[in-house]
């Protein structure tokens, strides 16, 4: 298993992150998200409760955020002006370490390495949607999904 260090990644790369459009990251979050859906990695049924609200994931070390919002079933990128329902920020390792199962969201929490803003129900369904994630599986493509 790779272990994944704790680190930050330098200042200037965040001074220059937040300075790019963010578009980008919040299509690819949606379009992993709904792909992740369709290869039964994530239950679509289970999320319900996301329809029509903003989340935000900000990666604070890399000055990046994706912003999405469940819309007619789908996951879709969502502006960046608008006001999100709840937040996630932490660093990228801290990312990293949940989707290698180095660390789980709440050890990451308690430690506040990874805060949660805003609506503090809707923010456990997505930390748990998080944690439910095969995420080796997931990144390993499409044939990996069905063994």
């Amino acid at each position: 298993m790779m272990h994944i260090p704790e680190l930050s990644l330098p200042r200037a790369l965040a001074a220059a992150g937040e300075r790019l459009p963010q578009w980008p990251h919040s299509i690819a979050l949606a379009t992993a998200l709904n792909a992740a859906i369709r290869l039964k990695l994530i239950d679509g049924d289970e999320l319900s409760a996301l329809e029509g609200r903003v989340v935000r994931i900000r990666v604070t070390d890399a000055g990046a955020s994706a912003s999405v919002e469940r819309r007619d079933g789908r996951f879709r990128a969502a502006s960046g002006q608008a006001k999100a329902d709840v937040v996630f920020s932490a660093r990228a390792t801290a990312y990293l370490q949940i989707a290698t199962r180095q660390q789980d969201p709440d050890t990451l929490f308690f430690h506040r390495r990874l805060m949660i803003e805003g609506d503090t129900e809707l923010g456990l369904i997505v930390k748990n949607l998080l944690d439910a994630i095969e995420w080796p599986r997931f990144l390993q493509g499409p044939e990996a999904a069905g063994r």
